[in-house]
């Protein structure tokens, strides 16, 4: 996958979300009777710009559409003639900026249901949430849960599909207790109460192989089927075709194998026997600490466009337009409740901000939804539309709902909220983040940095 590739993708990924959500705040100005000076998409060099002569509205395109905004008349930004006052944003009363600054946010997530209803009209072939494997040591197995069984609930919520299961689960992230999980065994019901502690704090293995059920796996062959160009396999000199045998002396039996004792080891020093034109080749591989540009972290891939699945691990999922469209709310409701949940923990300090992505991570997951069909692509882009609206509604100063929260206080005041109090919030937000994440800041300023430039 080319860096060229990686950059339109990112292009068409953020660019619409960008636009949908300045044209929230730009909509609503404009049917509130606030005059809009500019619409613009983007930082850096400008592409392209005109001016309506209807509106007197100048709109703008630049090179990196990494951010936008909607400019409004204000008399804060520069002065106003006397005609033009009731037009100013500073001039309207609470509700009218409320609203606003709200519709930014607001048409993100329904932009999110538009997406996720549209992937939902098809009819879907996918996995049943019947249990392919019980991994031994764990949770799962203790509790004597089986191959088979077919899992319907997880804390009283019903799961029809791994999705589902596995927002339920993620739910409970960094908590300690127990998951209760509910399954159909030869028709007949049976409850399982599974221990975690300090459930997911790390994120470095899925919440299935840490509680020890996962889903069907077709069997793989433990061979190399294809290479990235910036892998740390083809820098140790493997080649595609070759079978791996066995890593530190442990013979691999599939795919899944080699993928399990991987992503165990990054930074590790590996020791990997291939077959090789019928003769064994001894290799040293090292597991990158991040993903290559194929998302994982040796740059080898196997062949998974021949599997075939048994009857009794599959279902077919087949909505109507107006279904279609309930689960694309409760889909997006779902999403927007687990952004929030995690939020909170990370404030509380369950969970850590190691694994939250910059721009660089998105442009590249971008680009790997892309390759993998439009599908694959509208999910993502939905997932971030979600994240974006969510993100700004937080009362944040910086972001959308920071200037809420000061609006619906000066609606129940009756006067604004002062500029020397806003400033003294800011610096509050600041210190209390720093004080929390003193030794993430470098990750909490480029967050901070790359969630305002949506504002």
């Amino acid at each position: 996958m080319s860096v060229l590739f990686i950059i339109v993708a990112a292009i068409f990924l953020l660019g619409p979300l960008i636009a949908i959500h300045e044209f929230g705040h730009y909509w609503v100005a404009r049917k509130l009777g606030v005059k809009v000076l500019v619409y613009s998409i983007g930082f850096g060099p400008t592409l392209l710009k005109w001016t309506s002569k209807k509106s007197g509205i100048q709109y703008q395109l630049s090179a990196l559409p990494l951010g936008g905004y909607v400019k409004m008349l204000d008399e804060r930004e520069g002065n106003v003639s006397a005609e033009d006052l009731p037009l100013a944003f500073n001039r309207q009363p609470p509700w009218k900026r409320i609203a606003i600054v709200a519709a930014g946010p607001l048409i993100n997530l329904i932009f999110a249901i538009v997406l996720f209803w549209i992937l939902f009209l098809p009819a879907q072939e996918q996995l049943n949430t019947r249990v392919g494997a019980i991994l031994p040591n764990t949770p799962a197995a203790t509790a004597q849960m089986q191959i088979g069984d077919k899992i319907v609930a997880v804390d009283g919520t019903d799961v029809s599909t791994w999705e589902k299961l596995n927002y339920a689960i993620v739910d409970r992230v960094g908590e300690t207790g127990h998951i209760d999980v509910q399954v159909e065994r030869n028709g007949q019901p049976q409850g399982f109460a599974l221990p975690i502690k300090n459930f997911l704090k790390d994120q470095s293995q899925s919440p299935f192989d840490v509680l020890g059920f996962t889903p069907y796996r077709p069997q793989i062959p433990a061979t190399v089927y294809k290479l990235s160009s910036d892998g740390a396999a083809i820098r140790q000199g493997m080649k595609e075709g070759d079978q791996i045998i066995s890593i530190n002396q442990v013979k691999m039996k599939d795919w899944f194998d080699v993928v399990d004792v991987v992503q165990k080891s990054p930074e590790k020093l590996l020791k990997v026997d291939v077959l090789r034109q019928g003769q064994i080749v001894h290799l040293q591989v090292m597991p990158q600490g991040k993903r290559d540009n194929m998302g994982n972290v040796t740059g080898v891939q196997a062949q998974t466009d021949k599997l075939t699945i048994p009857t009794e691990y599959k279902q077919t999922i087949q909505y109507n337009p107006a279904e279609a469209f309930v689960v694309a709310v409760e889909k997006t409701g779902q999403l927007s409740a687990m952004i929030l949940n995690s939020m909170v923990k990370m404030v509380r300090g369950l969970i850590g901000l190691d694994n939250l992505s910059g721009p660089i991570t998105i442009a590249k997951v971008a680009g790997q939804s892309a390759e993998m069909g439009w599908q694959t692509f509208i999910s993502f882009m939905a997932l971030m539309s979600v994240s974006l609206g969510i993100l700004n509604l937080l009362p944040i100063p910086m972001l959308d709902g920071g200037h809420l929260v000061y609006y619906i206080i000066e609606a129940i005041r009756g006067k604004p909220v002062s500029e020397q109090i806003q400033l003294v919030g800011l610096k509050i937000v600041r210190w209390q983040l720093y004080s929390k994440y003193k030794r993430q800041m470098s990750s909490l300023h480029v967050i901070s940095v790359w969630m305002a430039w949506f504002v």
